[in-house]
């Protein structure tokens, strides 16, 4: 990709986030008295950031140098989304796993998971008409290429990595709870960083089953059994691992 076509996303990606955080505030704002209708929105506004982001992040990955370019975006990126999205988990996975242990209701948690995958599939549409503007090249191939066949090993490796991936991402989440919030949203995006360079080329390195169906959408299409497992039960199986392995056998043996 040309240096202007890198800069072409890079305002996109940054005029969603301005316009996210607008509707955020508004939201707060606006709808104080009516709880489930603002935490439904905030998450699908969130989700929505992180969704439509990726998807025009994911045309950066032949920026030169490589890998190292897209990796720095992604890792910039994923400050910007944890500093200006404070809140809101914009993963199923996330919700999942204060549901799994009590810390919130299943009737908070499916509005919230209902809201990330409504915002999935905003954020494909809109990418889509975006990219129909041709604003820049890619933006020609990415509209008329179809499944991106992100799975590039086994579907049974590819299962096991997206589970072991999501495994160490809940589990550094746990883990860092109490770190200051300066510190640990560039923790988070290190390990993100770390994932995607260690597994990117192989599955993709997702671990976030919204994100996943957002990307991928041809493919659920086209496959969605394989992809179904390996992009939606894997990530979910590792968090509910971990939310089992933290709240009843660690408790256990400190």
């Amino acid at each position: 990709m040309a240096a202007g076509g890198a800069g072409t996303s890079l305002l996109l990606m940054a005029g969603i986030t301005v316009t996210v955080g607008l509707c955020r505030r508004l939201t707060r704002r606006r709808l104080r008295a009516h709880p489930r209708l603002c935490t439904f929105l905030l998450e699908m506004f969130s989700t929505f950031q992180v969704c439509a982001c990726t998807n025009e992040l994911c045309l950066l990955g032949n920026v030169e140098p490589k890998p190292h370019a897209a990796l720095t975006f992604t890792y910039g990126f994923t400050v910007l989304h944890g500093l200006t999205l404070t809140g809101s988990t914009c993963n199923p996975c996330g919700t999942l796993q204060p549901m799994w242990g009590g810390g919130t209701s299943v009737k908070m948690g499916g509005l919230k998971i209902a809201a990330q995958f409504v915002a999935a599939v905003l954020a494909r549409v809109f990418m889509n008409f975006i990219w129909s503007l041709g604003m820049a090249e890619p933006h020609f191939e990415a509209l008329s290429q179809g499944c991106s066949n992100p799975m590039q090993t086994t579907e049974t490796q590819a299962f096991c990595i997206e589970l072991l991936f999501s495994v160490v991402f809940q589990l550094t989440i746990l883990r860092v709870e109490s770190v200051n919030p300066k510190y640990k949203v560039h923790l988070i995006a290190l390990l993100i960083t770390m994932l995607v360079y260690a597994g990117g080329n192989l599955t993709g390195a997702i671990f976030n089953p919204a994100l996943a169906f957002s990307l991928h959408a041809h493919c659920f299409y086209d496959k969605f059994l394989s992809y179904s497992l390996v992009y939606w039960i894997a990530p979910s199986l590792g968090t509910i691992l971990v939310a089992f392995i933290w709240d009843e056998i660690l408790p256990r043996i400190s």
